[in-house]
């Protein structure tokens, strides 16, 4: 027995007439599509969608490959360039500065800031930023209240210390006094004693006294003595001593009397004052708020003149020293200054210096305003230069293309020298007069001569 699908079955020897045939073999033609059905189901979606794919991938990557190959040859082969493109200068003769770059920014030559000269509060604010101020126009009122209270305790303990003076130099004369009186006893004493020393002897002679009665009489006489320079020299040390207690107590007297002097200075600078004419910058605007002695309050600036502050890469510190001349770009305008001081320290790699204007008072200046500074390192009064530009990369020895007619530029070797933002000093290479492309051309850098073509 064979099996064909699993509804027709077969034996050997059996005989079909045509129907039969038909229909059997019908039955196996579906049997057969439906095998092929399920085992085309099988395949997984991606393996389909992936096999779809590769072929037009391979063609995106071979076209890809075609332009980049097209467009490399097209490169090579180019020996034109559009004359809208490129830019030209003129080689010709004059001076040339070399600069370094440096950026800056415009303040004024002359700004008061004003610092709280006591601890205190603000009371009042009498002017606002923007505003011009007079010279001792008040500018902020501040509490003095707490400040007024410490300089009175300042003049009683002055006041005490002055009267303690004066107790001291009451105690010193009476001290002196006494010791001058006493001094003065002790010699009255000593002069009795020498006379009774004086009576023993004349009596020793006579036989009235015996020698022990003299020499009572000269140790009463001796210790009478010593007593008084004793008493003489107590007095000096206690003329000293106080003498040096009274200078002690004079300069405390003294250092508490500067102190009154600097706490009342401090109570007139409260007054918040403007000391020349300017316009108010800036001004701590928080009343009430507590301020302690030192502490920013206000900004005055003179806008009549200005000076810049600049800075740049610390790399260049070796050649950066004060007097340098300064070119200061502002726009379209180019002042001129000087290098009058270099910061020592450096902070995030740069370096920071201070520039005085020729011109301080131009009128393109304003305050906190952004420049570009080019301090002037070297100069050549007489020099080939021509226009900096793209085509200049900072080497001694490079390639330019001369324009050699109406529509061609060669390439030519040249030497350059000092440079800065504007200009290029030619050492070889070029003569005045023959005109210089500046634009970068490096994809050109393979050929010797440059057809410039005109829409």
């Amino acid at each position: 027995m064979c099996a064909i699908s699993h509804r027709v079955l077969c034996f050997p020897g059996d005989y079909f007439t045509s129907d039969q045939q038909f229909t059997l073999w019908h039955t196996i033609g579906i049997s057969i599509r439906q095998t092929r059905f399920s085992m085309d189901r099988e395949l997984a979606p991606e393996l389909l969608t992936r096999s779809r794919r590769k072929p037009w991938l391979i063609g995106v990557v071979a076209l890809v490959a075609l332009v980049g190959v097209v467009l490399g040859m097209r490169s090579l082969l180019k020996t034109s360039i559009e004359a809208a493109k490129i830019r030209t200068s003129v080689v010709q003769t004059g001076p040339v500065e070399n600069t370094l770059s440096a950026t800056g920014e415009v303040i004024p030559a002359y700004e008061q800031i004003m610092t709280s000269p006591i601890r205190a509060s603000i009371r009042r604010i009498l002017l606002t930023p923007g505003a011009n101020v007079k010279p001792g126009q008040a500018i902020i009122e501040l509490d003095k209240s707490l400040t007024q209270i410490e300089y009175e305790k300042l003049q009683d303990q002055l006041a005490l210390k002055q009267n303690s003076i004066e107790q001291l130099r009451m105690k010193l004369d009476k001290n002196l006094y006494d010791a001058d009186i006493n001094d003065q006893i002790k010699l009255l004493n000593i002069n009795k004693l020498k006379a009774e020393v004086e009576d023993a002897r004349r009596l020793l002679k006579v036989g009235g006294q015996t020698p022990e009665d003299v020499t009572r009489a000269e140790n009463a006489l001796r210790i009478a003595q010593l007593e008084k320079k004793q008493l003489e020299n107590d007095l000096t040390y206690n003329r000293q001593s106080m003498g040096a207690s009274l200078k002690e107590t004079q300069l405390q007297a003294r250092i508490e009397g500067t102190n009154l002097k600097v706490l009342a200075q401090k109570l007139r600078q409260a007054d918040i004052l403007a000391d020349r004419a300017g316009v108010l910058t800036w001004v701590n605007e928080n009343i009430g708020s507590a301020v302690n002695e030192g502490e920013m309050l206000a900004k005055v600036a003179d806008l009549g003149s200005f000076r810049v502050e600049g800075s740049c890469s610390d790399t260049y510190a070796d050649q950066l020293r004060a007097g340098l001349p300064v070119i200061i770009r502002i726009n379209e305008t180019d002042l001129r200054g000087l290098v009058t001081q270099v910061k020592p320290s450096v902070q995030n790699n740069t370096i920071k210096f201070a520039v005085s204007l020729d011109d301080n008072h131009n009128a393109a200046l304003r305050p906190n305003q952004k420049v570009e500074l080019f301090v002037v390192t070297n100069r050549s009064a007489k020099a080939i230069r021509v226009a900096n530009g793209p085509a200049f990369k900072g080497k001694r020895k490079q390639y330019v293309y001369v324009v050699e007619g109406d529509n061609a530029a060669r390439r030519r070797e040249i030497s350059l020298g000092l440079t800065n933002f504007d200009w290029v000093e030619i050492k070889s290479g070029l003569q005045p007069g023959e005109k210089v492309i500046t634009t970068d051309l490096s994809e050109y850098e393979h050929l010797e001569q440059l057809t410039i073509t005109k829409e």
